[in-house]
């Protein structure tokens, strides 16, 4: 029987907290695979047929390929966002994914990784064999954290990887980052291959007189600070062969006006890869980065008024927002030595047709 996992705040001073429960979730990957589109169109509350999702997993895409893709008006009062109250729920690992176990024995860390993004590089790199820990935002996140610590193990059982581990913190201190990459290489023999920098929040403002210094610290802690000290910690437990994979965004290429703070911690990511992969490119450890197009991740209804999130995605080239399903694959590219054994200090521009100078 594999050992169980408890779960805590990373803090020294604050008592453990409990162990998400591992009930069976056999059916929970299905269901994070986009929502089965009624003969309407409107979405159905109960899962469809796994052969029926499958084939509106294709024809969704295919569908919001040709025309305008507009979401319900909806908005979360506060940040983090949280995956399990949205309309529809982000499609996080495309139904019929085919793994080739291009991660098998690796222990990956996905900061950020309950919701969004993280959750759906978390799924892939668990279908692709690796062992997976991820973080979340304690007294937010628990219900989606759950929810992916469940279909880790449910893949978990299929792959032979280890017990997955949910990891509440609070990245934006060098204690918290410390404590995270420790307990992470201890429960998994003392290594770490792939660690993932995805964890952020933003905030609108319209303008740069309405940014105090106390915002700017904590969008700065969240979306620079964590990347640069779980990194600083994750180094030393890192071999030959491992990788380092940061979360970038189209912003940082292209600006954007009322995510003044948010737009400069994601310029700073990329000179940060590019800075880093120069550092370690002697010890062989590879690092790149991703920079999304607009996505549909809790951060957006958390993030925009109504009306915003309608539109949202629409001002792109293919007139949609990605799911985090199409972005994930690129984590697994960068992550795996067959694939991307000579790239690194490199950017991957997924982003719906943006043209970018990167």
């Amino acid at each position: 029987m594999r050992a169980l996992l408890h779960l805590r705040l990373i803090n020294p001073c604050s008592p453990r907290a409990p162990r998400l429960p591992a009930t069976p979730a056999r059916a929970l990957v299905a269901s994070f695979s986009g929502a089965w589109q009624a003969p309407s169109g409107r979405a159905r509350a109960r899962a469809a047929p796994p052969a029926v999702r499958a084939m509106a997993s294709q024809q969704v895409f295919r569908a919001q390929q040709q025309q305008q893709q507009q979401f319900p008006a909806q908005q979360q009062e506060s940040q983090p966002g949280k995956e399990h109250a949205m309309d529809p729920r982000p499609e996080a690992i495309v139904q019929d994914y085919k793994a080739a176990n291009k991660l098998k024995d690796k222990v990956a860390l996905v900061t950020g990784g309950d919701s969004g993004i993280g959750r759906a590089v978390c799924l892939c790199f668990a279908k692709e064999g690796a062992t997976v820990a991820f973080t979340f935002v304690r007294g937010q996140e628990e219900k989606d954290a759950e929810e992916t610590l469940r279909a880790l193990r449910d893949i978990g059982s299929e792959t032979g990887a280890r017990e997955p581990m949910a990891l509440p913190a609070d990245l934006g201190y060098e204690a918290n980052c410390r404590e995270v990459v420790e307990r992470v290489a201890s429960a998994y023999g003392g290594r770490i291959d792939v660690v993932v920098n995805n964890a952020a929040e933003q905030y609108e403002r319209e303008s740069i007189g309405d940014v105090t210094e106390a915002d700017l610290e904590r969008v700065f802690r969240t979306n620079i600070f964590s990347y640069f000290l779980v990194s600083k910690h994750a180094v030393p437990r890192m071999e030959p062969g491992a990788c380092i994979i940061n979360t970038s965004s189209v912003n940082a290429y292209k600006g954007n006006k009322t995510l003044l703070d948010y737009t400069a911690t994601k310029g700073a990511i990329v000179a940060f890869t590019r800075a880093l992969s120069l550092q370690l490119a002697d010890r062989g450890i590879r690092v790149n980065g991703v920079a999304p197009g607009p996505v549909w991740t809790p951060l957006i209804p958390a993030s925009f008024g109504k009306e915003k999130v309608e539109q949202f995605g629409s001002q792109v080239p293919m007139k949609r927002a990605a799911q985090p399903a199409e972005i994930a694959p690129s984590f697994v590219f960068l992550a795996s030595n067959q694939d991307s054994s000579y790239m690194s200090g490199q950017i991957l521009h997924v982003n719906g047709g943006v043209i970018v100078n990167s």
